[in-house]
């Protein structure tokens, strides 16, 4: 592998800006510095003008899951265009299907992914059907490298975990420093409203939203929080849509308890009218939770800003729109639940966040790379530019800008969640463990270059946790 200089870029991080080189070599930041030794198998990379950025870690995609009847985007799509967007690592959630195992799971969405990916990828391990063996499986899963576990307080009758579900993890995990994430809306209300609005002949997309008002978001979260105090455990909330949910949070945190959360583009930049557009086009922007009200954008851009939300995750469930989404054309029940965004979510965040001064470019690399790695137990090989992490590298060019669309995307989707906007900047070089996997927007590399990245247990999450 060759060695490689980049040469006189501005280094951000999540507490620095500073203009220097790195030196990378067998995959691995080895020095940092003004005048770094070099020597003629070196390969230089003139970064004059672009800031260098640690790679970008989403840690909330879905890729080649069921759900809904359907199967969403695959590996090698998604990866690609993660890939030339910036996001060198993604956390995938692996999840159990009824009667299966969880290392058995794992297992399945590593033979998904390996030699499908673009990037290199964790994972988490979402449990559905709670048992006995699964209980004692969770010491071994966290041995193998997945120390995150999430579960559903919503989706009756299919994937919903209730409160003694969600304790008993909650108890078992802090044993072993694994930390439970849950996707917190009350599924009972939801159900019922949902049989309710269907008999009344209200069908479409809006409707989505009408049943999954934020209330019931914010009385799930709150009551993930209070098992979570009985179990003395930290929790991680998913999604964040709203005030509501982010005041619970904020709350609990403020009292001192270890609560954490992310939100995502989709509640910060889109509002609840999307799934109000003509001819069934609002189904293309139904996700769970919904999108909110436009007054609860700066609501969460508030709490990025003031540390109450810690990471930012796209929910990457990518559907088409004619052959998927329209299975949902006389049922909203039956629109598939989910949306894409993998590809410019980090534009998006730079020129809608940074540039608009709702948050600094140390906030943004935070958010975006080095606490998704402390969170989920990847830092410091991951979210950092610093010796012995890996080369995981993104050089952006803030000079330029470009309109997104849906035919230039390399996403597999017949529609862009967000067509005509405009953003500013693009990554000139993104580099995985040293080697360039796209350039310019286009994607170099192969796809056996991905590779599974182990969790380490008690992540920062734990931080003020007894273990």
């Amino acid at each position: 592998m060759t060695k490689i200089l980049i040469q006189g870029g501005l280094i951000v991080t999540a507490t620095d800006q500073y203009t220097s080189n790195i030196l990378i070599d067998k995959g691995k930041i080895v020095s940092i510095g003004e005048n770094l030794f070099t020597d003629s198998d070196v390969k230089i990379i003139n970064a004059e003008g672009l800031l260098v950025f640690p790679g970008f870690i989403d840690e909330h995609t879905h890729m080649a899951m069921p759900f809904n009847g359907t199967v969403t985007s695959s590996w090698e799509t998604e990866t690609i265009a993660a890939a030339v967007g910036g996001t060198t690592t993604i956390v995938d959630f692996a999840k159990q299907d009824k009667g299966e195992s969880l290392l058995d799971t794992i297992a399945l969405w590593k033979n998904k992914a390996n030699g499908n990916t673009a990037i290199d990828y964790s994972l988490h391990v979402a449990i559905t059907d709670l048992t006995e063996q699964v209980i004692r499986e969770i010491p071994p899963v966290v041995e193998s490298g997945v120390s995150t576990l999430k579960l559903f307080m919503a989706y009756k009758g299919e994937i919903m975990m209730d409160d003694e579900a969600l304790l008993t993890i909650l108890q078992e995990s802090k044993k072993v420093g694994a930390l439970v994430m849950v996707h917190a809306e009350n599924g009972d209300v939801i159900e019922l409203l949902q049989r309710q609005l269907i008999a009344d002949g209200k069908v479409e997309p809006k409707y989505h939203a009408t049943s999954r008002p934020i209330v019931v978001e914010a009385e799930a979260t709150r009551r993930a929080i209070a098992l979570a105090k009985v179990a003395e455990a930290p929790i991680f909330v998913v999604h964040v849509s709203g005030e509501e949910s982010l005041e619970e949070i904020r709350r609990a945190r403020s009292n001192g308890q270890p609560v954490f959360a992310e939100t995502c583009p989709q509640y910060l930049l889109l509002d609840e009218s999307y799934l109000e557009l003509p001819d069934f086009e609002g189904a293309k922007y139904v996700c769970s939770p919904p999108l909110r009200y436009k007054f609860n954008q700066e609501k969460l851009w508030q709490g990025l800003f003031e540390g109450s939300l810690q990471t930012i995750g796209t929910d990457h469930c990518s559907f088409n729109f004619r052959e998927q989404k329209r299975l949902g054309l006389d049922d909203f029940r039956k629109i598939p639940n989910g949306v894409n965004g993998i590809e410019n979510w980090l534009q998006l965040l730079y020129t809608f966040g940074v540039q608009t001064g709702k948050i600094s470019l140390n906030k943004f690399v935070e958010l975006t790379s080095t606490n998704p790695a402390k969170y989920m137990g990847l830092f410091p090989r991951k979210g950092a530019i610093a010796t012995g992490s890996d080369a995981d590298l993104v050089l952006y060019d803030p000079t330029v800008s470009i309109k997104i669309t849906a035919q230039n995307q390399k996403q597999n989707s017949d529609y862009h969640l967000y067509e005509g906007f405009e953003v500013q900047g693009i990554p000139r070089y993104v580099l995985l463990r040293g080697e360039v996997i796209a350039r310019d927007g286009e994607y170099v590399g192969n796809l056996e270059q991905g590779r599974f990245v182990s969790a380490k247990p008690f992540s920062a999450a734990y931080g003020t946790v007894q273990s």
